[in-house]
C-alpha cells in the first residue's frame, strides 16, 4: 500500500468546481493512462494500492484535475479527501497503518491553503 510522494502541485482557486468523475477522465487523458494507470496518473491521488498499480480501482482520494493542460490540486477535492480521511462518508477503505501517511500528505496541501486539516482543529 502506498501514499505517492508529495508533488506540490499548483493550487486551483478555492472556488474551482470539483467533479471527481470528470476530473478522473481528464487526468487519464492528460497522463496517457487510458488503458491502465501510470506514474503521472498516480500524482492526482493521495493513496493507491501498490500491489495492484495497474487497476484504476486501486487509486483513492483524488485531489487533482487538469486545468489549462496542467495537473492542479483542487481545494474542494483536498477538503473532500480530508473529510473522508477524518471519517466522513464512512471513512476510507485503506489499511489503518496508511491513514496517518495519507493525512500527512493531505495536510501539506492544507498548509498551502493556509488552513489546518479537520483532524488538527480543536
Amino acid at each position: 500500500m502506498a501514499v505517492p510522494p508529495f508533488q506540490d502541485l499548483p493550487l486551483a482557486d478555492r472556488g474551482h468546481h470539483w467533479d471527481a468523475d470528470e476530473a478522473e477522465k481528464r487526468v487519464r487523458q492528460w497522463a496517457g493512462a487510458e488503458d491502465q494507470p501510470n506514474d503521472e496518473y498516480r500524482q492526482a491521488f493521495v493513496w493507491y494500492n501498490e500491489d495492484k498499480p495497474g487497476n484504476f480501482t486501486s487509486y483513492k482520494l483524488p485531489i487533482a484535475d487538469v486545468i489549462d493542460g496542467r495537473l492542479t490540486a483542487v481545494p474542494r477535492a483536498i477538503i473532500a479527501a480530508a473529510a473522508v480521511l477524518d471519517g466522513a462518508r464512512g471513512g476510507v477503505n485503506i489499511p489503518a497503518e496508511e491513514v496517518e501517511a495519507a493525512k500527512a500528505h493531505t495536510a501539506k496541501y492544507y498548509a498551502e491553503m493556509g488552513e489546518k486539516p479537520p483532524w488538527e482543529k480543536g
